[in-house]
C-alpha cells in the first residue's frame, strides 16, 4: 500500500500544486453535532432526491421541499399519512417521485428512534467513532431508506462528518494503491478500506474528507 504522502505526490503531480490545494475541502461551518435533527433529515432528503437526478434542480426546488415538508420535523414527517402522501405528490414545488418522498417518512422514523434512546440523533451520528466510518455506513444503509452507498456518505460529509466518500475515482485509487482488488462491498474490503484511511490519517493529521479528495485526484479522471 502506497503512503499518504507518495498519494499526494502523485495528485500534484497529476493536477499541479495549485489546483490540488484549491481543490481540497473545507470543514463544515458547523460540526453535525450542532445540527437539530430536522436539519439531519433535511440534508438526508436532499442527498436521497439528488441521487440519480439533476443536482441544480434539487437546489432550485429545495424551498419547495422546506415548506412541503414542515421544515423537516421528524416527529411531524414520521406520522405521514397516506393523505398527507397524496398531497405531495399533487405539490409541483417539489419532485413527485412517492418512493422518495416516503424516504421522508422512514428517514424521520429512523431518526425519531435514535433521538429517542440518545437524546440527539445528530449528536448520537457525530460522536461515532472516525476509525470506524464503515460502521456508521453500514448503520444508514440497514436502518436508513435509500442511504447506502454515496448517498449516504455525501449526506455525512454535507452534515458536518468527516466522511471519505468511496466514488468511482476513490475505488479505482484504492485499487491502484494497493489496499483492495475489485469492489469495496464485502465486509472484508470495507475493513481494508477504513484500515487505510486510518493509517494514512495517522501518517498525515489529514482529515478523510482530504485523503479521500487526494485518493480521487490521484488517478486519471
Amino acid at each position: 500500500m502506497k503512503s499518504f504522502a507518495e498519494i499526494r505526490d502523485l495528485a500534484i503531480a497529476r493536477k499541479g500544486k495549485a489546483t490540488y490545494e484549491a481543490a481540497m475541502p473545507t470543514p463544515a461551518e458547523l460540526p453535525m453535532s450542532a445540527l437539530s435533527d430536522d436539519r439531519l433529515l433535511s440534508e438526508f432528503t436532499k442527498r436521497v432526491f439528488q441521487a440519480g437526478f439533476n443536482w441544480s434542480v434539487i437546489e432550485t426546488k429545495w424551498p419547495g421541499f422546506e415548506a412541503a415538508f414542515h421544515g423537516f420535523d421528524i416527529g411531524r414527517n414520521a406520522m405521514m399519512s397516506d393523505e398527507d402522501l397524496d398531497a405531495h405528490l399533487r405539490n409541483t414545488d417539489i419532485v413527485r417521485n412517492a418512493a422518495k418522498i416516503l424516504t421522508v417518512r422512514d428517514n424521520a422514523v429512523f431518526l425519531s428512534d435514535l433521538a429517542r434512546a440518545h437524546g440527539s440523533a445528530a449528536g448520537y451520528l457525530a460522536a461515532w467513532p472516525i476509525d470506524d466510518t464503515i460502521g456508521l455506513f453500514d448503520l444508514l444503509k440497514k436502518r436508513g431508506a435509500r442511504l447506502g452507498g454515496v448517498t449516504g456518505q455525501y449526506a455525512l460529509r454535507n452534515a458536518g462528518y468527516d466522511a471519505f466518500i468511496l466514488s468511482r475515482s476513490v475505488l479505482a485509487a484504492l485499487n491502484a494503491h494497493g489496499v483492495i482488488d475489485g469492489a469495496a462491498t464485502s465486509k472484508g474490503a470495507q475493513r481494508k478500506v477504513q484500515s487505510a484511511f486510518n493509517a494514512w490519517h495517522a501518517e498525515s493529521g489529514a482529515r478523510h474528507a482530504v485523503i479521500s479528495w487526494t485518493l480521487a485526484l490521484s488517478v486519471p479522471d
